[in-house]
């Protein structure tokens, strides 16, 4: 399993530093975490990590390459839960990523729903969220088969936490080609689902991984919030069974380490690379 960064170790830096400190701790691969349309203040005076979704798809790819870095994924996280408005990132800028991503040559775009700030999105009922979510995901589904580019939509939150929603989303769109899972153990978890649970029910549809820990006092939030940041602890010292997710989706190519500090990414990686030894297979990977 090649294991990545998220791109967004230090607040109030340009992108071009975050990946230095990401190749300077001994990754090969990172995302492109942060990204918006058109032009935007705090990265032209280099104090927002994000990249354009108008960017020259080359200069993105050759800022990665400057610092050995591999582009795994574009995270083109939606609110797709409130009402479509300039102002909100949506269906727009989802297919304005996938266009991103195919012309980078990156094969995965990281979607999800996001959970609803409106009064008009909170009083969705479950099939009105299901029916508002994948009209959303319809056509940049359509565009992303079109460009050989999967969409990987990630636990999120309060539909996509859930493997009934999650399997509703699917069935709604026919179980499209674009269209295939990212699991985020500290999301699902987070939201009331099992990761093992989950694992085991999307295996074949998973292609990445957000790993994620998260320590015992987000246990009371477990239901009440869908979906974090990134975790303050290192994988295997929080909750999570983060090793049962790792023995079922062992297989995967790619992964992104959501974890809070220098250190406990390092641990991270050191609890990532036991695991892979503990449960080294002589199968081939499905990859």
């Amino acid at each position: 399993m090649k294991i990545g960064c998220f791109a967004l170790v230090d607040p109030f830096s340009a992108l071009d530093h975050q990946l230095e400190r990401i190749a300077g701790m001994g990754f090969k691969y990172a995302d492109v975490t942060d990204n918006h349309p058109g032009g935007l203040l705090g990265r032209d005076f280099g104090f927002a990590a994000t990249v354009s979704l108008d960017d020259n798809p080359m200069d993105v790819k050759r800022l990665f390459s400057k610092h050995g870095l591999t582009i795994t994924s574009v995270c083109a996280h939606a609110c797709l839960l409130d009402p479509v408005a300039p102002f909100r990132y949506g269906t727009h800028e989802l297919m304005k990523a996938i266009r991103l991503a195919a012309l980078m040559g990156v094969r995965y775009v990281v979607t999800t729903e996001g959970e609803p700030v409106t009064r008009w999105g909170e009083k969705l009922t479950f099939s009105e969220s299901v029916f508002v979510i994948t009209d959303r995901l319809y056509e940049p589904v359509r565009l992303a088969a079109d460009l050989g580019v999967t969409i990987l939509l990630e636990p999120h939150g309060p539909i996509t936490d859930s493997i009934k929603g999650m399997e509703a989303i699917l069935d709604s769109l026919g179980d499209p080609k674009g269209l295939s899972l990212n699991i985020d153990t500290g999301n699902s978890w987070l939201g009331g689902t099992d990761p093992v649970e989950f694992a085991k029910k999307f295996r074949q549809k998973i292609h990445h991984i957000h790993w994620k820990d998260l320590p015992e006092q987000f246990r009371k939030d477990r239901g009440k919030i869908f979906g974090c940041g990134f975790s303050p602890v290192a994988l295997g010292e929080g909750v999570i069974d983060v090793e049962g997710v790792y023995k079922i989706l062992k297989d995967v190519e790619y992964s992104t380490l959501e974890i809070g500090g220098d250190e406990n990414l390092k641990k991270s990686v050191r609890y990532l690379e036991g695991l892979e030894k503990k449960y080294k297979s002589s199968q081939p990977s499905r990859n």
